[in-house]
């Protein structure tokens, strides 16, 4: 069993196959936190924070005999505000009485196989009741009648705690509590105290097209945290955040991570305090919000999903990256190899004809592409970004036959046809708003800011929600579509509803990503067979609450590779490849204005799920040949990169330990199976008259024998087709290196593939 209740020493074990959990239940009463640590079968409590005075630490009422004991020098599991814990409170509510002082002592617990979802919210999930275990503890302040249920499930199968919130107002309260409504202000979904500060906190940090670059920095005394106020996830900042041990780097040393399951407002903290230690919480974020509940109501925290790894960054990500891509992606398209697409909008913006589209397929289709996307300017009067959003109908003078006419024309091509679509948005100048001013967000007599000259509709609203899942399912059925990708290219603001009286105000923000979430279940269980990409102006809504309804997202707007190194190896620290679309695009580059070879280009996006941004109808001969064998190779290799092993080898964030005169990065993909290896370098900067360089891979099998080949380096001096493959022991490439056959050279890379010879 995962979780063991030792009634002798009063403490929960909860044990994944590589770790143990610690809670220790403190006098019956009190919840504190006992330690995440390599799994032991017995413990002993000889590590637990001692019971001692301390100046300015008061000690509870109900402790008064016992002196020593105060919450503000304890490790706390689920902490309370206005008690005698002045750290950052796990939970805040306004009561009857206004106050916000409140108790939450131990009732009771159960254990329970398997996973229960949550309602209304994404969470990774379990195949069946043997893969995890659930520990709820219940904890209650029987004056308001209070009553907070904190779940862990503990993975069977990989080292993982899943933790979120109930929330209830049992109407059971005493005296002016009874029957009373409770504001809940703050709820995080996991608060955790480690024993000690002397770790390195990691943050996914950014902006438009500069999005999840990681961030160190060594934790200090006083409050560090990364939030979003925006209403999505944000390109600033990633719902994630982790801690590492000094020793640690990216294949050794301890490290934790927490990665929230939402896609709105959130907060990621580490608090340390005067004893040194260190508070982490992850939750929603409770500026401009409250919930209300009434006496029998209750509210769910988003899921914290946390990982333990004694092997470094990479331990912990390809934890993340199994279980997000096995247990948090859903449908018919989470195993399967996703197509090499080609999106028009680089190539067109909004200025094309169904005749100019079929052109560009048809040129695609020639090299190998295997979907076609329509992007933005498809529909009603959209000649800019300045009119239609809401009024989702062909434009009749682009489209003159409708999507269902060019879809066919593709289809004809043998492509599968795609579209763009940004449903949560409406336009000022729009027959939908024209009818319906007040199904945007909006306060009432307060004018309304507008961002890409547009407005974002009222998701909180069930008759908005109802309306969009009745609209595009129209859309979606009108036409032989095969992909959707639903973008969202502006921040919340004047965040209210037209529908809720003054005192729900508040809850507008949370109930517009669960009616986002709902929107979103009722559109792909009508369409399984749809694949659907989420973009946010890129990768401004990348986040695992969006990741269980659409299995990949367009990861950034910025397509320059140099750009792209960064933000796809910052992105991979918790998100698989199969979950990052990634595209050739033309130079100079739209974002950065740069120019970059067209096959440096293509390794860097090869990293992930392979497409192009360009017009294959306007490119050379020789280069459309090359963009041919670019689709050919890609096609050979795209499972084991979507789906295989990811070692980052060299990454723009830590030192070269290789050649002290150049810098590059490089990553490796290693097939579910073993059978294949991809290995890619990118130079960013390079010295005259120095070696080749050697690179050590990871993760292979010591014994055997790969076949190391360069499937598209065309020409070595001196040597034929079969020299230029070399065989290597596993043993051989990791600890001596692979000298890779050729020089370094600025904005110059290389993919080499590695497959089973024998023993």
């Amino acid at each position: 069993m995962s979780i063991i209740f030792d009634s002798v020493k009063k403490c929960f074990l909860l044990n994944t196959p590589g770790t143990t959990y610690c809670i220790r239940l403190y006098k019956e009463r009190y919840l504190l936190h006992g330690g995440w640590f390599h799994r032991m079968e017995q413990w002993s409590d000889t590590c637990v924070m001692p019971v001692q005075d301390h100046a300015f630490s008061p000690v509870p009422a109900d402790q008064y005999e016992d002196s020593c004991f105060s919450p503000d020098s304890q490790q706390e599991e689920y902490p309370v505000s206005g008690r005698t814990d002045f750290r950052s409170a796990a939970i805040e509510t306004e009561m009857a009485d206004g106050s916000g002082t409140f108790d939450l002592f131990y009732e009771g617990y159960r254990i329970i196989p398997g996973k229960p979802v949550i309602p209304g919210l994404p969470s990774v999930y379990v195949y069946d009741n043997t893969e995890a275990d659930t520990l709820e503890l219940d904890l209650r302040d029987s004056e308001s009648g209070l009553l907070v249920t904190l779940h862990y499930s503990i993975w069977n199968i990989c080292d993982v705690i899943c933790r979120h919130v109930t929330v209830k107002n049992t109407g059971t309260g005493t005296g002016i509590y009874k029957g009373k409504n409770i504001i809940l202000r703050k709820a995080m979904s996991t608060s955790m105290d480690f024993s000690g500060s002397r770790y390195r906190m990691l943050q996914l940090s950014g902006a438009h097209a500069r999005e999840r670059h990681p961030v160190f920095r060594p934790l200090m005394p006083g409050m560090q945290s990364i939030e979003s106020r925006r209403g999505t996830s944000s390109h600033q900042e990633n719902p994630f955040v982790a801690l590492l041990g000094y020793n640690a780097d990216e294949e050794q040393g301890e490290v934790f991570g927490f990665s929230l399951v939402y896609s709105g407002n959130f907060i990621a903290l580490a608090e340390v305090d005067q004893f040194n230690m260190t508070r982490i919480q992850t939750g929603i974020n409770p500026c401009n919000f409250t919930w209300r509940l009434e006496p029998g109501e209750s509210f769910f925290t988003p899921e914290t999903v946390q990982v333990r790894s004694e092997q470094g960054l990479g331990g912990m990500s390809r934890i993340y990256h199994w279980l997000y891509r096995e247990h948090l992606c859903r449908g018919r398209w989470r195993d399967a190899d996703r197509p090499v697409a080609i999106n028009n909008w680089e190539a067109t913006f909004f200025d094309f004809t169904e005749d100019k589209l079929v052109k560009i397929a048809k040129a695609a289709a020639d090299t190998g592409v295997e979907l076609f996307v329509l992007d933005d300017g498809w529909f009603a009067k959209r000649n800019s970004d300045r009119s239609s959003l809401g009024d989702w109908y062909a434009n009749k003078e682009k489209l003159p036959g409708g999507l269902k006419s060019l879809a066919a024309r593709i289809k004809g091509l043998g492509l599968k046809f795609g579209l763009w679509v940004e449903p949560e948005m409406i336009s000022p100048d729009s027959d939908l708003y024209r009818s319906h001013q007040d199904w945007c967000l909006h306060i009432h007599r307060r004018s309304r800011s507008v961002g890409r000259n547009q407005y974002v509709l009222d998701l909180s609203r069930s008759d908005v929600v109802d309306y969009l899942a009745e609209t595009m399912s129209s859309v979606f059925s009108s036409a032989d579509i095969s992909y959707i990708k639903w973008d969202f290219n502006r921040s919340l603001t004047e965040v209210g509803s037209a529908v809720v009286p003054p005192e729900l105000q508040m809850e507008t923000s949370h109930r517009f990503i669960l009616g986002l979430y709902r929107l979103l279940e009722t559109l792909t269980a009508r369409f399984p067979d749809i694949l659907f990409e989420s973009c946010s102006g890129g990768g401004g809504r990348f986040d695992p609450g969006l990741l269980y309804y659409m299995p990949q997202s367009w990861t950034s707007d910025n397509t320059d590779a140099l750009s792209r190194v960064n933000i796809q190896l910052g992105t991979s620290i918790v998100y698989p490849a199969s979950c990052m679309s990634c595209h050739v695009s033309a130079v100079p580059n739209q974002q950065v204005g740069r120019f970059t070879p067209f096959s440096l280009r293509s390794h860097v996006a090869m990293a992930g799920v392979y497409g192009y941004e360009l017009d294959p109808a306007e490119m050379p001969e020789a280069q459309l040949k090359e963009m041919k064998e670019q689709i050919s190779l890609y096609r050979k290799i795209r499972h084991t990169i979507q789906f295989g092993r990811l070692y980052r080898i060299e990454s723009p964030w830590t030192e070269s330990s290789v050649a002290e005169c150049t810098d590059y990065s490089a990553w490796e993909y290693i097939a579910p199976d073993n059978s294949q290896v991809v290995c890619t370098v990118v130079w960013t900067y390079a010295e005259a008259n120095v070696p080749p360089e050697i690179i050590k891979l990871r993760g292979l099998d010591e014994k055997t024998v790969y076949t190391v080949e360069y499937p598209d380096v065309k020409e070595q001096p001196g040597k034929g087709p079969e020299e230029k493959k070399q065989k290597c022991s596993g043993a051989e490439l990791m600890y001596s290196g692979l000298r890779l056959q050729c020089l370094p050279q600025y904005e110059d890379s290389l993919l080499l593939v590695l497959s089973e010879f024998g023993g």
